[in-house]
């Protein structure tokens, strides 16, 4: 029988739709004042974006999860939950072996996904200059994102690359025919930059014959190390061909080569050479996700235009100059000071949430989604003048911080703690008895 969702869980998917709802409202809204407007071209672009990486993503999550198995058959899965990439690469050895062998072949461990990093591939794709360590895109297996990714710029051509990740096995894991491997790779190669066919993403397209990534990255690792041997596990999977969470089309014959290289002899650590260390599901969750940073700021950009309205509003201007009596400024007193109030306690809530605050975190959940939806239904009803104007500002700010409260890292990372405190205090009341 399955057992019923924990509450905080419930509460996270309910969240999780009602975020989907607020940005598909808001690319309407959006869409509604382009046609309105001359500037219809140039707000197209905020139109996409919401809808290629906000609405679909989403939509493709909640479906996927309903029909996408959550079991090993070699195939990777996007963070949306699509389907990725195929697993056709196997590795016997360490981390640090790994590591050697793929540096010594030419190989650049990529970077991992910052707002510097994306910045960087955007400039180096645009000018078309060369970016070695370009970051990858995550790629889901085990039930968590690749462990170490490598690459080989072609040319400098950052739109042009070779590219692998890789996962460490769970221990004791075994391949469906009961064979062992340490690692789990796949590689693919980039041809260029286009349109995700499934969520309108920019992405880059991979080459169809993934045989032949698979089959030179053996190559190119084993001329470098001839100590490395392979073995070649056939019929790993059924031939076949499919299309890869960017819509690509690829074929593969099925077969696994694992390559050994637990005879490499580590190099040297250097400071620029971090160790491969396998992560495992609560490695990620332990790291702040940058949907909190993007929380946060979006709330504190939020209370800074809510004070400066505030300060400059004619009408908060006019209704204090027209209430002539003692009582009527009073009362547009209150209004105002409950108005800052509400700003400050977001901002609070906010900071709380920097502290992983699983319950400040639900807070803001039930704050903005009640302001969105008085925002929402004073649209409807023809009570509030949503053009292209602070409302529409506002509402596009709260929106996006609900869409970032909202994710699967944000509340993974905010219930972690929650978790922690009760085996702490389970542990001392165990003590004290």
């Amino acid at each position: 029988m399955q057992q019923p969702l924990p509450r905080a869980t419930l509460f996270d998917r309910i969240a999780f739709l009602v975020g989907t709802v607020a940005a598909a409202w808001l690319a309407v809204i959006i869409s509604i004042q382009s046609v309105r407007s001359p500037w219809a071209l140039l707000l197209f672009i905020p139109v996409w974006a919401i809808t290629a990486y906000l609405v679909l993503p989403r939509l493709h999550k909640m479906l996927s999860d309903l029909y996408v198995p959550d079991y090993f058959f070699g195939r990777t899965r996007t963070a949306d939950g699509l389907l990725g990439d195929p697993v056709n690469l196997g590795v016997d050895g360490g981390g640090e072996q790994l590591d050697t062998a793929m540096r010594r072949a030419g190989w650049h461990r990529a970077d991992e996904i910052t707002l510097r990093s994306t910045w960087g591939i955007i400039a180096s794709t645009l000018t078309r200059k060369s970016y070695p360590t370009a970051p990858v895109s995550p790629l889901m297996l085990f039930g968590r994102r690749h462990d170490v990714a490598y690459q080989q710029e072609v040319a400098g051509n950052p739109k042009q690359r070779h590219h692998v990740r890789f996962w460490h096995c769970p221990p004791g894991w075994l391949l469906p025919g009961g064979a062992k491997t340490d690692w789990l790779g796949a590689g693919t190669y980039d041809t260029d930059v286009g349109f995700s066919l499934f969520t309108l993403q920019i992405t880059h397209r991979i080459d169809e014959n993934t045989d032949e990534e698979r089959d030179f990255v053996v190559a190119s690792v084993r001329e470098a190390s001839p100590e490395i041997t392979t073995r070649t596990l056939r019929d790993f999977t059924t031939g076949y061909h499919a299309r890869n969470g960017g819509g690509d089309r690829f074929i593969t014959d099925g077969h696994l080569p694992v390559l050994d290289v637990s005879e490499v002899v580590p190099d040297e650590e250097t400071p620029d050479r971090a160790p491969v260390v396998p992560q495992t599901a609560q490695d990620v969750v332990d790291r702040a996700p940058l949907s909190i940073a993007i929380a946060v700021l979006l709330i504190v950009v939020s209370a800074i235009v809510d004070f400066i309205a505030v300060a400059v509003d004619p009408e908060v201007r006019v209704a204090w100059g027209e209430a002539v009596d003692a009582g009527g400024r009073v009362f547009a007193a209150i209004l105002i000071v409950l108005g800052v109030s509400m700003t400050l306690g977001q901002l609070f809530l906010a900071w709380r949430l920097l502290k992983r605050g699983h319950r400040s975190r639900m807070l803001l959940i039930l704050l903005l989604v009640m302001t969105i939806f008085g925002v929402a239904v004073g649209y409807v009803q023809g009570l509030e003048a949503i053009g292209l104007n602070g409302t529409l500002f506002s509402a596009s700010l709260m929106c996006l911080s609900l869409l970032a409260l909202t994710t699967e890292s944000a509340a993974a990372w905010t219930r972690r703690r929650g978790k922690a405190k009760r085996r702490r205090g389970r542990n001392s009341s165990d003590t004290t008895q």
